[in-house]
């Protein structure tokens, strides 16, 4: 397609050709990360691994157990914190106080 041609479209037209675009350009990537995953199928085939031997199998979210609080609030024992991730609100405010430390909210 020509500058000209693009020149001579609308709005409208331009944004159709966009979103036409954007469909090619993901079915295009969906067959070729098929066609490369079959290349590399056959080549680790070839001295005779899989893919799982190549990349270290799959890589899904591996599920855990939850972790037991470590601290709880003391005026609402429902709100608990294991001491991982980001410390809660109740406990931040807290701490704010002369003379309070974390160790006052352990279980």
């Amino acid at each position: 397609m020509a500058k000209d041609d693009l020149e001579g479209m609308n709005v409208k037209d331009l944004r159709e050709l966009l979103h036409r675009i954007d469909a090619h350009i993901v079915n295009r990537m969906k067959t070729e990360k098929q066609d490369l995953k079959a290349k590399m199928e056959a080549l680790a085939a070839e001295v005779g691994l899989s893919l799982d031997d190549v990349f270290g199998g799959s890589r899904g979210k591996v599920s855990r157990a939850p972790v037991a609080a470590k601290y709880r609030n003391p005026d609402n024992h429902a709100e608990t914190w294991s001491g991982r991730g980001r410390r809660p609100i109740w406990m931040a405010e807290k701490l704010t106080k002369r003379g309070v430390s974390i160790e006052d909210f352990a279980i």
